[in-house]
């Protein structure tokens, strides 16, 4: 080797010494983010990380797990699979990628990551624990294909609440003569500020009303406005119900002049889900032409055992069919609609094909748990990216559209807005694709850590938007995901 060559050897050397001192730096400053909950700006850190030094498999693992928190589960596993293609070796590389398969239900999946753990780590009993949990829902799942894929409308159908006696020693509300009034809804929601709970007798002749309704209703609604009057659409709530009271305290309770949408994901996370869900079906049935909800990606079976509803209602209702009729109703409620003629909202987004038409997704079977694929995947799953065209979803599900994806559908439907939410925003919402299209959340402080702002969109009647942004309000000392799986704790 010449002199020359030797000193261009040592100069890259040490820049490769001072490239991964620098990294290192970089992996402290984010750990501390993440410690401080912070998670999108340890992602940021972690990337740079990685972009000084990217052979080191821990700033993958690192960054995979803050990916989990923010829920972009695809991009988790991605960096995951990384981390073992550095080091097959690294037990924490196999215990991500088990992490963002168990959170996307694939548990055959999460399953093998949790045997490749044992594999290198036999005595570790978490490991252990959640395979086995990963082995009991795959025998779950099997029994219910067995037996013709879960027929939960007979669950429904065997409910007589007339066999329901409602003891003495119940304070709280009552419905009498089957009819849910605005006296019952007020008395509701200040039973459930008292942290109490309604009668289990109440929750199902509600669900069965529900059913009665949401059978008769169109998977798209379309929703007139007329001269003077105004609409609201609110995103994601997710259980946070002490928030949701603070939506109607600042912009005013529903009702026939103050009509709202609420988008999706009512449940789930927050531990205050039944409390919502209750109050939001006591007051579809009280105002059916003037509260609208949509389905959201987290009205399904799946998420609910992973992030806490399923617990929640066997805890505050029972551990009998209530569960059950609450997903039929939940693959009941429609999937999107057309506001004013003007304006779409989803929970999710567009699609993986052009020209999808409003009649195309009228014809889309709602009913049933959601699919891996299609329209209403989409609708439910799918997440806006700035550059044109479409990518694979950083969630593992849906697809990423662009600003193209958005004017296509906007223009072959004659529509002039996407209104859509399924993502934390800072600000609480986020206007995109060249102000054709806008994601709005109402969880502010999300899951007691984000530390977001909420927000709602209230239309006039030319469908013109103004936003609203607002903080989080206090709420009882129940940690977000108290009612998550005992069994298996993703997030431990």
């Amino acid at each position: 080797m010449s002199e020359n060559e030797q000193k261009v050897e040592g100069k890259g050397a040490e820049e490769k010494k001072a490239n991964e001192i620098q990294a290192d730096d970089k992996k402290r400053q984010a750990n501390e983010e993440f410690k401080k909950h912070n998670y999108m700006e340890a992602i940021f850190l972690y990337t740079q990380a990685i972009e000084l030094n990217p052979t080191n498999a821990i700033y993958y693992s690192n960054r995979s797990i803050c990916r989990t928190k923010v829920e972009n589960f695809g991009l988790a596993l991605t960096d995951a699979e990384k981390a073992i293609e550095l080091d097959p070796e690294y037990v924490k590389g196999y215990y991500r990628k088990a992490t963002a398969y168990y959170a996307l239900a694939k548990y055959k999946d999460a399953r093998k990551a949790y045997s490749q753990v044992l594999k290198r780590k036999p005595k570790d009993a978490s490991a252990k624990k959640k395979r086995n949990e990963c082995r009991k829902l795959i025998r779950e799942a099997a029994l219910a294909e067995a037996i013709g894929h879960e027929d939960e409308k007979k669950q429904s159908e065997s409910v007589d609440l007339s066999m329901m006696i409602v003891d003495s020693s119940y304070t709280g509300p009552s419905i009498e003569d089957n009819v849910i009034t605005k006296k019952f809804v007020d008395e509701l929601i200040e039973h459930y500020k008292a942290e109490k709970n309604l009668h289990p007798k109440y929750v199902y002749q509600i669900l069965l009303q529900l059913i009665e309704y949401f059978t008769t209703q169109p998977t798209l609604q379309e929703i007139p406005v007329q001269k003077g009057e105004h609409f609201t659409v609110c995103g994601d709530v997710h259980g946070q119900f002490y928030d949701l009271l603070n939506i109607w305290e600042i912009n005013g309770m529903p009702s026939e002049e103050n009509p709202y949408l609420f988008n999706g994901d009512f449940v789930d996370r927050g531990s205050f889900s039944l409390e919502i869900m209750m109050t939001f079906f006591s007051m579809k049935l009280l105002y059916p032409n003037h509260f609208y909800m949509h389905r959201g990606n987290h009205e399904c079976k799946t998420m609910n055992q992973i992030y806490g509803f399923m617990g929640e209602v066997h805890a505050k209702v029972n551990a009998g069919s209530s569960f059950a009729i609450f997903q039929e109703v939940f693959n009941l409620l429609p999937l999107c609609s057309i506001i004013g003629g003007k304006v779409f909202v989803t929970h999710g987004g567009l699609f993986q094909e052009d020209n999808v038409t409003i009649d195309q997704i009228k014809k889309v079977d709602r009913v049933r748990q959601p699919p891996d694929s299609g329209l209403m995947c989409e609708l439910l799953w799918s997440d806006p990216q700035p550059q044109t065209g479409r990518a694979p979803s950083k969630r593992g599900v849906g697809l990423a559209f662009g600003p193209d994806v958005t004017a296509n559908f906007l223009e072959t439907n004659d529509l002039e807005l996407v209104v859509r939410s399924h993502e934390v925003k800072m600000g609480g919402y986020e206007i995109s694709h060249n102000g054709k299209l806008v994601t709005v959340f109402s969880a502010p402080n999300y899951c007691d850590t984000m530390g977001n702002k909420g927000a709602f969109i209230k239309f006039d009647d030319k469908m013109k938007p103004t936003y609203t942004a607002f903080d989080s309000v206090p709420h009882p000392k129940v940690r977000p995901m108290a009612y998550a799986s005992q069994q298996f704790q993703m997030y431990a």
